[in-house]
């Protein structure tokens, strides 16, 4: 009799642990449905995993772990990802460069990440919110990492402030956007969110600093042309301390 050939691509390899390929068949059901275009109940995914609701319910308890596991396997390296540059700049274009290819491929899971959020918010603002709330926010660890050489030059409110700027184009939010409302295909969005991240660090850079300690304001002003020393004032401040 010829030998018969086993079938790997369906067969788990051997000494795999149950729980990880439970586990497994899960999530690429998780992945497959939110492709199409779904949020997926728990429910929904255990049925096309082709496992008890009971099983599923152990490693998903609800939706707001569903679509955390999705983002986490979509965004998984990005996540780990360390700049390489010492510009504070071209540690920022690093990143982006790094995440417009997983943005690309995982949109439709990074559209329902944001869907989730977006109705959890309202449920939870009317009291009616029956689930964990899904929250996002890796992006904020992620834009502080990569622009950090930039606060010693910015300070801190402006760092800050540039950080949050950022993160309206780091995220799945432009591409909603510039796809939805005008049309734009990737390559379009990519350069736009280029173009606006070199905007925004020159407008940081070219910004007054406003968080300077007022003893070193005041010493600078002394040293501008034609400022004159007020001898009466500051005896006054001196006879009152």
């Amino acid at each position: 009799m010829p030998t018969r050939r086993r079938d790997t691509q369906t067969m788990p390899p051997e000494g795999e642990d149950t729980k990880a390929r439970t586990q497994r068949k899960l999530l690429d059901a998780a992945m497959q449905l939110v492709r199409r275009g779904r949020t997926p109940s728990v429910a929904e995914v255990a049925l096309t995993a082709g496992v008890s609701r009971a099983t599923a319910y152990r490693y998903f308890p609800n939706r707001s772990t569903v679509i955390a596991a999705v983002v986490a396997e979509s965004l998984g390296p990005v996540r780990g990802f360390e700049p390489t540059a010492r510009d504070g700049r071209q540690r920022v274009r690093e990143l982006f460069n790094r995440t417009f290819p997983r943005f690309k491929e995982f949109e439709p899971h990074m559209r329902a990440a944001l869907q989730l959020s977006l109705e959890h918010e309202s449920l939870e603002r009317v009291g009616l919110l029956e689930e964990p709330q899904y929250r996002r926010g890796f992006r904020r660890g992620l834009l502080q990492r990569a622009a950090s050489p930039l606060l010693q030059k910015l300070g801190r409110r402006r760092y800050d402030q540039l950080l949050k700027a950022l993160s309206i184009i780091y995220g799945i939010e432009s591409y909603v956007v510039l796809k939805d409302i005008w049309g734009c295909d990737d390559r379009e969005v990519e350069l736009i969110a280029r173009w606006m991240v070199d905007a925004l660090i020159d407008a940081a850079l070219r910004q007054e600093p406003r968080d300077v300690a007022p003893e070193k304001t005041r010493a600078n002003e002394a040293r501008l042309p034609g400022a004159r020393s007020r001898p009466g004032r500051q005896a006054r401040r001196g006879s009152s301390s």
